[in-house]
């Protein structure tokens, strides 16, 4: 029998060996190159497969844990700059000399340093549900933090942080983002241990180079990387609003707000989203 079509129920894990540590990660489709950055908490599972899918359809799509969560090893750390080395030291194991940046919430962060570091090797960079250097105008709701801490997040938490629980229409899509989700029931990356979370988060309360800024504000104003940022108008844990000071004052971060939808619209809209990028890489 023929071997079945990958896509990213199946895809399998594979691992590449740097700097004294096995970096997990999975690699769909053909094309120009996605390292996506992932969420706080976030493992490879934490991805949408129906929006992986939908931009695997047009490009090559890669996406990994950082060193010491899911299925990679080495010290796990969630300060920018060793999230951001980890997504160059896979492009590095991969031969990909030049490529798009991608990330979601905290990802999102780490894609802009990405970007910062290493300007000469990024095409494009995708920013999804997350925030511009400096301090926010706006936080984040309370009951981000409520949810995101818990040891164990259930539907009903997945509801509140990545989607927009009034709409009747983002709760049914909440369900079915979660259901596509466990659709992977093998060679899956296990959850971060909440204590694992609670230290990697102390740790960067001194050590947050990107809310402190250090040029990074800068960067993205002056920079002619083209950024597409995708945000709801319903957003927790980085309200949309954050973007609308700095957007008028740069030459090439364009900015698109999906109405009723929260933190997590790539998977909300996974198909719409993925259009949205395939156009931008495409022409802009």
């Amino acid at each position: 029998m023929p071997s079945p079509i990958p896509t990213a129920v199946n895809t399998p894990t594979r691992f590449v060996e740097v700097k004294g540590r096995r970096l997990a990660y999975r690699d769909l489709g053909q094309g120009v190159p996605i390292i996506l950055c992932l969420r706080f908490r976030g493992v490879l599972d934490s991805w949408d497969p129906a929006f992986l899918d939908a931009l695997a359809a047009h490009h090559r799509v890669i996406t990994f844990d950082y060193s010491g969560l899911g299925q990679s090893t080495g010290t796990p750390s969630y300060v920018r700059t060793k999230m951001a080395q980890d997504a160059v030291d896979l492009a590095d194991a991969l031969g990909l000399e030049r490529f798009v940046i991608g990330g979601w919430s905290l990802g999102g962060i780490a894609a802009q340093v990405v970007a910062r570091l290493h300007p000469q090797r990024i095409i494009k960079a995708l920013l999804i549900g997350t925030t511009p250097p400096g301090k926010m105008r706006l936080p984040a709701k309370p009951i981000f933090f409520e949810r995101a801490l818990k040891p164990v997040n259930d539907l009903d938490d997945e509801t509140v942080l990545f989607f927009h629980p009034e709409s009747e229409k983002s709760r049914a899509a909440a369900v079915a983002s979660h259901h596509r989700i466990a659709a992977r029931t093998t060679d899956t990356s296990p959850a971060i241990p909440i204590d694992t979370v609670l230290r990697m988060l102390a740790e960067t309360r001194g050590d947050d180079v990107f809310v402190d800024d250090n040029g990074y504000r800068d960067f993205l104003k002056t920079t002619n990387i083209p950024m597409l940022v995708i945000s709801g108008d319903q957003e927790i844990v980085f309200p949309v609003e954050n973007w609308f000071d700095v957007t008028p004052q740069t030459k090439s971060v364009h900015l698109m707000v999906l109405t009723q939808m929260g933190h997590g619209p790539q998977h909300e809209a996974p198909q719409l989203c993925a259009d949205l990028i395939a156009s931008f890489i495409r022409n802009c």
